[in-house]
């Protein structure tokens, strides 16, 4: 993975003034959210940086402004959670772990939609020797998680099938308590195959209320509309064989290119 300075550098990240890690989450924690994505090239991401250094604070960890992601998801063998999303049902969920790589935190996140179509996200923290696996503590987690949701899917017959990689930068309005997230080099493995961001583009979220936040405006601005797009789901969109077309697919394919993996997945989980 390229390192996260080259990240930081490229989006010009030096020019924003810094907050910690706790007057963000005071500020802007949204575990209940309404999310839009956006895949935004390199320049148009630096302006919209540009634009919002008078309201945004990034998030700043003794110096360092990215982080390293790594997350395992988990699906059913029918792959019931790729295809809850690519078919749009209310009750679409994700199950994973992530460790963030720099800080050695691991923790176990389940996400589901309310009725109103918002995400909620729970959060289990563990031990970074267990990413990568759903312990009994985490398999617990996620059955209480996915129950209170109504989702019918449980942790004993959830397995690892992808993983995704990227650096990440954070912005937060800490007035407003609106985020938005900065994702470049993004890779997916999953079946002995990779697939990987082209290095001129990130993909922004924003994350807040209902309402458009000030991000969402300029970069509409910008001509850039949001995009249904999942980590996970393009993953197993590109690299699965046998899987149906869909509008993810194609969408990741003018953005993303497919490779062999070196190296199988429990291969690249690194070592605690």
């Amino acid at each position: 993975m390229i390192p996260g300075s080259s990240l930081a550098a490229d989006l010009c990240l030096e020019g924003l003034r810094g907050a910690t890690l706790a007057e963000v989450d005071a500020a802007a924690a949204l575990q209940h959210r309404v999310d839009r994505k956006y895949l935004v090239p390199v320049d148009r991401a630096r302006r919209l940086i540009a634009a919002l250094a008078g309201s945004h604070h990034v998030l700043d960890l003794g110096g360092r402004r990215t982080t390293s992601y790594l997350s395992t998801y988990f699906d059913t063998p029918e792959l019931g959670a790729w295809r809850a999303h690519v078919q749009g049902r209310r009750r679409r969920w994700k199950v994973r772990t992530r460790l963030y790589a720099e800080d050695g935190l691991c923790r176990v996140e389940v996400k589901t939609k309310d009725g109103r179509g918002a995400t909620v996200k729970h959060a289990l923290t563990v031990l970074a020797a267990e990413y990568g696996e759903l312990t009994a503590e985490a398999a617990g987690f996620v059955d209480d998680a996915l129950g209170r949701a109504g989702v019918p899917v449980r942790a004993g017959g959830l397995s690892a099938t992808a993983e995704v990689r990227y650096v990440r930068a954070a912005l937060a309005d800490l007035d407003r308590g609106s985020r938005v997230t900065l994702d470049g080099t993004l890779s997916c493995h999953g079946d002995g195959r990779t697939a990987t961001l082209d290095h001129g583009h990130v993909l922004i979220e924003t994350k807040g209320g209902p309402r458009p936040a000030p991000a969402d405006r300029l970069l509409l601005g910008m001509g850039v509309r949001p995009v249904s797009l999942s980590k996970y789901v393009v993953g197993q969109s590109l690299l699965t064989p046998g899987l149906p077309d869909n509008d993810v697919r194609r969408l990741a394919r003018a953005h993303f290119t497919t490779a062999a993996d070196p190296a199988p997945l429990p291969e690249r989980i690194p070592a605690a």
